[in-house]
């Protein structure tokens, strides 16, 4: 039964493997991947010495931390927090809740935020009710607001749905614990750090690792969506800077390059957080 899965997987993820060669060939649409000349690490090295990779390394480095800082311990308390509801139909539709920006689309996810932030949108017409600014803040064409943007709307839009595997985990915990902690007089908040924090700690240093791993690369559907020519030095993050110069500029073999670039130092801190990880909890994660 797996072998469709197995053949899909070989045909779509192993076979295209063949073109990333053209990162060090200066391939073009007119010439066979075969033909085209070697020019080694040429495009490595155009890259590093680009005036643009300092800039899309900070900005990707900087919203992918921001968001891992944010969005990794809070999809941790929402997990407890809802997993604490007594009711639960009150704790079904708490869920649902969180869960539904996941379900939305960058293009409608990513315009309702414009929409919010824009000169009568939500947000500047309601501090401007509560006489807290004097007149319209330009939010999305202040470079120095993108930052945030970007991470509070990825972790408004995910949270929800990455506390999934928490509280599925918090249902393997024996529930006789909480008791025993009950007679022995433990208040909620001793129960969740001496109890549901380590049952699911395994969970938490899983998910750390393949967070770590994705610091890399940021979101592409959410950059195309959120980004303009007045906040481009703060948005432009190395995977629309890929999209930009292979698909929009032709220049495969250079967008080849840097996605490779990319993909090597997300094995690195994939293999480096898992060191690291492996100190959090006394099983072995993979």
């Amino acid at each position: 039964m797996i072998w469709p899965g197995v053949i899909l997987m070989i045909l779509f993820n192993f076979v295209p493997m063949y073109g990333l060669i053209i990162a060090f060939k200066d391939y073009s649409v007119l010439d066979t991947i075969a033909n085209a000349q070697w020019v080694g690490f040429k495009y490595f090295q155009d890259f590093f010495s680009d005036k643009m990779f300092w800039l899309v390394m900070k900005n990707t480095l900087g919203i992918s931390l921001w968001k891992l800082v944010v969005g990794f311990p809070g999809a941790i308390m929402l997990a407890v927090l809802i997993n604490e509801l007594i009711h639960s139909h009150f704790k079904r539709f708490v869920q649902t809740i969180s869960y539904l920006p996941h379900f939305l689309s960058w293009v409608i996810l990513g315009g309702m935020v414009i929409l919010w932030l824009s000169d009568t949108g939500m947000v500047n017409s309601t501090l401007i009710s509560l006489h807290l600014i004097d007149k319209p803040i330009q939010f999305m064409s202040n470079a120095n607001s993108y930052w945030a943007i970007a991470v509070l709307s990825d972790v408004w839009k995910e949270i929800g749905w990455n506390t999934i595997l928490y509280l599925a985990a918090m249902t393997a915990i024996d529930p006789s614990l909480y008791e025993a902690a009950k007679i022995d007089g433990a208040s909620k908040w001793q129960q969740i750090t001496h109890i549901t924090i380590p049952g699911i700690r395994t969970m938490i240093a899983l998910t750390l690792i393949l967070s770590i791993g994705g610091l890399i690369g940021s979101n592409l559907d959410q950059t195309l969506v959120l980004q303009n020519s007045l906040n481009y030095n703060a948005s432009e993050v190395l995977n629309s800077y890929v999209y930009r110069m292979g698909i929009k500029q032709g220049n495969f073999s250079y967008a080849t390059a840097v996605g490779i670039f990319q993909s090597v130092v997300s094995l690195i801190l994939v293999v480096l957080s898992r060191w690291g990880t492996r100190k959090i909890s006394d099983e072995k994660v993979f």
